[in-house]
């Protein structure tokens, strides 16, 4: 039995010999256009390929029941918008850190650590740039602004890492860092919109 969102497929699995034949099918078919995998079902036990294309390995003969879940994209381009959310609170916080740890004198764990925050950022600017391209009809001057903001806070962070001036750093994280990453809150829930907007069509 193979069974895609909770409906019956018309396969079977008995008319292929690998568990990557059923998924090839599925996808020549279009049972997943415009839409994002969440779970595989393998005899009700999650599956999740060990080593990459695992599935060829999988004789379809064992097969007693497969059940595939996918979500719309534009749904899980929601879901990554409340995470993006999380993100914000989460780099506010580790700024916050950052400041901390350099008013300490904690230099190098510091600096290790402000290192994973502008890695932090740079994936979330970028999933930010991913989703606008994807799904955002409109310009938004709040995203050039936020933008422009935090490139220019960097700017100076950077110049400022430059002299080793860890007390400044740790000023501009305390009190200009924060209010840069709060902007983005309102960044993200105008893209939000635009995606359920856009999905909707």
């Amino acid at each position: 039995m193979i069974v895609i969102d909770g409906r019956q497929s018309g396969l079977d699995q008995k008319d292929f010999k690998t568990l990557d034949q059923i998924f090839l099918k599925v996808m020549e078919r279009g049972d997943l256009n415009d839409r994002v995998v969440t779970d595989v079902f393998l005899n009700d036990e999650p599956f999740t390929e060990i080593y990459p294309r695992q599935a060829e390995d999988i004789d379809a003969k064992d097969i007693r029941k497969l059940e595939i879940k996918s979500v719309p994209v534009p749904e899980m381009a929601v879901n990554i918008t409340r995470e993006l959310y999380k993100v914000i609170n989460l780099m506010a916080e580790a700024g916050n850190k950052v400041a901390e740890m350099f008013r300490r004198a904690d230099d190098s764990e510091a600096l290790e650590l402000y290192q994973d925050l502008l890695d932090v950022i740079r994936n979330f600017i970028a999933m930010i740039g991913l989703l606008r391209d994807e799904f955002s009809l409109k310009e938004h001057k709040e995203f050039r602004d936020a933008a422009e903001q935090l490139n220019n806070l960097f700017a100076e962070m950077s110049e400022v890492l430059e002299n080793e001036d860890w007390i400044l750093l740790a000023d501009l994280l305390e009190y200009e860092f924060f209010p840069a990453v709060d902007k983005w809150k309102r960044v993200v829930a105008m893209l939000r919109e635009d995606i359920r907007v856009g999905g909707k069509e």
